[in-house]
């Protein structure tokens, strides 16, 4: 399949929205990233209508079809039906006049080719060849069917696409002609590798952004042609209203959207439905619903008043080909995955707390309808095992109260009205409660003094390690108080320092008995060392005034 849909990786945020909305699941996860699992995907579009990331992009195709523009061949364009909905107050004439100043050398409605295929279902319908006749417009459908019931292709209407057949038709009459479509369809861009009839597909999107770049307006005309009523393929029930339906041996039938397509093709494989004729459309509201449509302002009634407005009520004078130009074989394309075992899918469920039915809560928040289904996927190696929003609050639950039951730290979260939210073991026993409920939701000023809190909140700056001593308990608290502003509550975190600064002030008194003892050795010592230099100097006195005089008395010799 065609690389068409891809991820901005940036954007993802692990919301899983786009695995809630897609039908087949066909999104991996990976690295905290979604990835669209091109084999088993159907290119619905749904996971690029409701990312609320923009995380999804469809492939630009905006560069290639200005190179066509620029060559030398004839680049005629086969416009979707749906357009008068886009376009609302626009007709094809008008359109083809702003898409010639691109550089196009024609516009032609897809519907063209839409009366094409529509005569070859009223063709299957006279043959009564299968009970059960699917219409094979839409290339979602086909993809589906190809993919996930592969025993249903035989009555899989094997008749081109209406851009297919149209495309064939111009490039009948214009044999060098370059084909470029143009619609509300994702799937479109994958269905020309399918098909060389088309050689390019623009959305209408795109070829918006392509008139604003070049400032080219679409003007607000439309003609008006009784011989249009093709124009209705892209609403519900569209086709049916084009075909003649006069054989009452088929019952005849609609069904949009993919989930309504996957009741009906489980309806057909169980043989419940008899003989009918299906027209099955991916879409929710069929074309005009289509993820262009649906991503850009999506407005069904409207939409569909517009289109109605613009059909005619006679078909187009269109060149009917043999059945064999618009014949389409479409086989099994094998996305096919292998079942994992039942011992393994019980293994996966055991790694979120899921051994019991019981366990199972089936909530689809990993996107999954069923937690069954969601072990699958993780064997598959399409989901992690930790997309489990139920296991991971109760781990992550279970993680925060085994830190809060077991740390010695007091722990008192309050609002910012101040009001008890929460408090830990530790925490009442500092203050003296047997239960939280007897504190929750009253104001913090009933176990302490709440102006630390009412300073943190006003001056956006955390207490940190503040020692204060609390009178009410005749304790000493070591406090440090953070502000969560996202969440809106204040944290307190008490440690009981009563023993430290006991302990410090007995140290403080031991230091300063110590200081005071010193200070009388040293006054004692000062005293003895004064006394004996006293006592030193007297006596060095003396024994000078002793030695001079006996040097005085002894005789001295002559010379």
């Amino acid at each position: 399949m065609a690389d068409v849909l891809r991820l901005k990786k940036s954007n993802c945020k692990n919301c899983y929205k786009c695995i809630r909305h897609c039908p087949v699941k066909a999104i991996r996860f990976s690295g905290n990233q979604a990835h669209i699992v091109s084999d088993d995907c159907i290119l619905c579009g749904q996971c690029f209508v409701v990312c609320p990331q923009n995380a999804k992009e469809i492939v630009d195709a905006k560069e290639y079809v200005k190179v066509l523009l620029a060559g030398d061949k004839k680049v005629i364009a086969s416009v979707a039906p749906s357009f008068a909905a886009y376009f609302e107050k626009s007709g094809i004439d008008s359109l083809e006049e702003a898409l010639k100043k691109l550089g196009f050398f024609a516009a032609e409605e897809t519907a063209i080719g839409a009366t094409i295929v529509k005569r070859e279902y009223e063709k299957l319908i006279k043959e009564k060849k299968e009970e059960v006749i699917i219409s094979s417009c839409c290339h979602s459908v086909n993809l589906l069917i190809g993919k996930y019931y592969p025993e249903l292709l035989k009555y899989l209407a094997p008749v081109a696409t209406p851009m297919e057949a149209h495309c064939l038709d111009i490039k009948k009459r214009y044999p060098d002609a370059v084909t470029v479509f143009i619609g509300p369809c994702v799937a479109k861009k994958d269905e020309i590798s399918y098909d060389k009839a088309v050689d390019a597909v623009l959305t209408f999107e795109e070829l918006s952004e392509m008139f604003e770049k070049e400032n080219i307006k679409v003007s607000e005309s439309r003609e008006s042609n009784e011989k249009s009523r093709a124009r209705l393929f892209p609403t519900v029930g569209g086709i049916l209203k084009t075909m003649d339906l006069s054989d009452d041996s088929y019952t005849y039938l609609t069904v949009d959207g993919v989930e309504n397509c996957k009741a009906a093709l489980s309806d057909i494989s169980e043989g419940k439905t008899g003989r009918c004729f299906v027209e099955m459309s991916a879409c929710s509201g069929s074309c005009i619903g289509g993820p262009i449509m649906e991503k850009y302002g999506n407005s069904p009634v409207r939409h569909f008043k517009a289109i109605s407005d613009y059909a005619g009520k006679e078909d187009f004078e269109v060149s009917q080909p043999d059945s064999k130009e618009v014949y389409v074989n479409r086989t099994y394309i094998g996305h096919g995955r292998i079942m994992p075992s039942e011992s393994e899918i019980r293994e996966v469920l055991g790694k979120t707390g899921k051994f019991t039915p019981e366990d199972e809560l089936n909530c689809g928040t990993c996107g999954y309808n069923t937690c069954r289904e969601k072990a699958i996927a993780v064997l598959q190696g399409k989901a992690d095992v930790n997309m489990c929003l139920p296991f991971l609050m109760e781990k992550s639950e279970r993680f925060s109260n085994n830190i809060l039951s077991n740390t010695p730290n007091g722990i008192i979260v309050v609002n910012e009205e101040l009001e008890v939210q929460q408090l830990n073991k530790s925490a009442l026993k500092m203050v003296g409660l047997s239960s939280a409920s007897d504190i929750l939701g009253d104001h913090v000023m009933r176990i302490m003094d709440p102006i630390p809190f009412i300073d943190v909140l006003e001056n956006g700056k955390k207490i940190f390690n503040k020692r204060e001593y609390f009178a009410e308990y005749d304790k000493y608290f070591e406090i440090t108080i953070v502000h969560d502003k996202n969440s809106r509550i204040l944290i307190a975190i008490m440690r009981d320092i009563t023993e430290e600064e006991a302990e410090k002030r007995e140290k403080e008194q031991l230091a300063h008995q110590t200081a005071e003892i010193a200070d009388k050795v040293v006054d004692k010592q000062m005293r003895i060392v004064q006394e004996i230099a006293s006592l030193l100097g007297e006596t060095a006195a003396e024994t000078k005034i002793a030695l001079t005089k006996l040097k005085e008395s002894m005789p001295h010799d002559e010379e």
